[in-house]
């Protein structure tokens, strides 16, 4: 449906009349501030805090909107599918950096939180400190045990990092899979289901997976560390197995990966965060802080540690088909995410010096085991004739062209993917190990069998390509 040009133009001129607005007020307002009398000092801070945090949130929403006015206003058009991919570009980049700024922070203060001196001329008021030595300088570090007598007026708060990780994923997570829900997150051969009900389900299913994991965490489960370790597990397979039966395998995993951060962040919104203001606020009010609230802090930043590297092969996981596209692709999932948690396991007890031998092997034999697992069969094909490339191009102009061309005609690829064509019978061949891989081995092209190639067909190639990839 094309939207008057009008009003396209009118809202144009709003989101970025709001946009220059806000950008000069967040400019203008710190400095203004700064200048007014010392007594106020403490006041201004908070005043120009929420104020900025306001601003940038209507910025934020503003960008959000002229997004959506440039996509009504080339929809249809040659246009749609240069601005959708240079969409992904952009906010897979920002998910990216902003990704490694929180895991990057994760990893550090865990290991700051391991590798603390907690004996050695340590004060009362600490819990330990810590030398270190980076980029030309030396640090000396201090962790109080629960907070400073005065609390200093500069305080850094690590939480935008997650916030924006989480917010960058799942505006990609719309226009990857969402925005073409038809073509990227529904397989008819997995469960024949609408797009909208995808939708639904994906999002719904964040929501439930936080409050079975809080709910764990506030019960008598917490204390037992093995226990919830083993239940918490067994409740992600669970994840991962019932989204492989509804959505298409590559979106699956996605979604697992979408649902393991969404538990993250929503750690450090409703727990984290939370926690350490009720601790900031105590010690300027002088009035006795509760320590139950660091320990809680701390556990949840624990959790979001150990989910790390799970979340990160899955980020990267829709670039190997031999994973997903494995017979039971939730079972290499599972696989990878408690091989992965081992691995992060045995780094941080490295850090604490708290060494054990068996930990690491166990976490590689058992990632081994998914690469072990998934390999295809060795047993050669019986091929019963020798197949002419006559035979391959034609299955190929039937079933694969449609996306793989330099002029595609599919409804969701505009351009070939991943720059993958097969308009000659050069290139066709120059391909044919991609080919092998993909659509004999994996089965997971076409894209959710969009075009109904058999397994007939796909023996067939097999063939051709053991025997030589001949253009004959």
């Amino acid at each position: 449906m094309k939207v008057n040009l009008f009003i396209l133009i009118v809202l144009y001129v709003v989101y970025f009349s709001i946009l220059i607005t806000l950008g000069y007020l967040s400019y203008r307002m710190p400095k203004f501030l700064k200048g007014k009398s010392d007594e106020a000092t403490s006041a201004n801070e908070e005043i120009t805090t929420t104020s900025l945090n306001y601003m940038y949130t209507g910025m934020l929403l503003a960008i959000l909107g002229i997004l959506v006015n440039t996509y009504l206003l080339v929809q249809g058009s040659v246009l749609e599918s240069h601005f959708m991919e240079w969409l992904n570009i952009v906010i897979r980049l920002m998910h990216i950096t902003f990704g490694i700024a929180w895991i990057g922070a994760s990893f550090y203060f865990v290991f700051l939180e391991n590798a603390l001196n907690r004996t050695e001329d340590v004060r009362d008021e600490l819990a330990g400190n810590l030398w270190a030595v980076h980029g030309g300088g030396f640090y000396y570090l201090e962790k109080y045990k629960v907070a400073p007598k005065t609390i200093p007026k500069h305080l850094h708060w690590f939480k935008y990092e997650a916030y924006f990780t989480w917010l960058s994923g799942f505006c990609l997570l719309f226009v990857v899979y969402y925005f073409n829900a038809s073509a990227f997150l529904i397989d008819k051969n997995v469960m024949d289901i609408s797009a909208t009900q995808g939708i639904l389900i994906g999002i719904g299913s964040f929501a439930v997976a936080w409050l079975i994991y809080d709910t764990m965490c506030k019960s008598r489960l917490i204390k037992k560390q093995l226990l919830f370790s083993i239940i918490g597990f067994a409740i992600l397979i669970a994840f991962a197995w019932f989204y492989c039966h509804v959505f298409s395998a590559r979106a699956a995993y996605i979604h697992f990966g979408a649902m393991i951060g969404s538990i993250m962040v929503a750690n450090v919104f409703f727990v984290i965060i939370p926690g350490q203001k009720e601790m900031v606020r105590c010690a300027k009010l002088g009035i006795p802080l509760d320590p139950s609230l660091g320990k809680k802090a701390l556990a949840r930043s624990l959790h979001n540690n150990y989910f790390t590297l799970p979340v990160l092969f899955v980020m990267v996981s829709n670039h190997f088909p031999s994973t997903f596209g494995y017979e039971y692709p939730w079972l290499i999932l599972g696989i990878i995410s408690l091989g992965a948690a081992g691995v992060k396991h045995y780094l941080n007890l490295k850090e604490k010096k708290d060494l054990n031998v068996w930990i690491l092997p166990v976490s590689v034999v058992i990632l081994l085991a998914a690469c072990f697992i998934s390999a295809p069969s060795t047993n050669p094909y019986e091929c019963k004739k020798e197949v002419s490339f006559a035979e391959v191009n034609e299955i190929i102009q039937k079933r694969c062209v449609q996306c793989h061309s330099a002029s595609p005609t599919d409804d969701a690829n505009k351009v070939a993917p991943n720059g993958v064509m097969y308009d000659t019978p050069e290139s066709i061949v120059a391909k044919k190990d991609l080919i092998m891989q993909r659509v004999v081995i994996t089965k997971t092209m076409p894209q959710n069998n969009k075009t109904n190639m058999t397994d007939e067909e796909r023996n067939t190639l097999r063939c051709w390509i053991e025997q030589g990839a001949s253009l004959k």
